[in-house]
């Protein structure tokens, strides 16, 4: 969508409760969307496990800072955050997933964002990802070891570790 020609794109506030608002935002592409005070977007994140434990982990574009990071962004106006993600998910690697594949694992609530976290299990042929260069580099399964060692390098996003060490508790049990 776009906001006088500029590209970007409208997403919805909510209330402290996330609760939809009647206002709405525009982002242009590439910045970093200001919430005003009082009012939160939702974002949403992806964590994608197969069936040997391994997590599928992209490496972000050189735009995005090229650091390690699961799949995510932000709700767009008008959809909710199960669509939101699947459509994250097709953008930004080329993946059809399935709404009933989509478990939403927890929201974290921040001072600007609610951040809805989704697990899906599924077997992805990496040969068949087709990445979208302006955000993503490349993508491989990793293990719950080499992610550790990337946030202790400090190369995997901050926003997405409190949610990838909670789904790994999670997984524990």
């Amino acid at each position: 969508m776009d906001n006088n020609n500029v590209a970007g794109e409208y997403t919805d506030l909510y209330d402290e409760f996330k609760v939809k608002t009647d206002k709405k935002l525009f982002r242009k592409k590439g910045t970093k969307l200001e919430v005003p005070k009082g009012y939160y977007n939702i974002v949403v994140l992806a964590f994608i496990k197969n069936s040997e434990g391994k997590y599928l982990i992209q490496k972000t574009s050189s735009r995005k800072k090229g650091v390690y990071a699961t799949t995510g962004g932000h709700v767009k106006s008008g959809e909710d955050s199960t669509h939101a993600i699947i459509n994250e998910i097709k953008e930004e690697l080329g993946i059809d997933i399935k709404r009933d594949e989509c478990e939403l694992f927890k929201t974290y609530k921040y001072e600007s964002a609610f951040k809805d976290v989704y697990y899906i299990e599924k077997d992805i042929d990496i040969s068949k990802i087709k990445y979208e260069k302006d955000e993503v580099e490349s993508a491989e399964y990793m293990s719950v070891d080499e992610i550790e060692k990337l946030i202790s390098d400090n190369k995997f996003r901050k926003t997405n570790i409190d949610a990838f060490r909670d789904i790994v508790k999670k997984n524990e049990i």
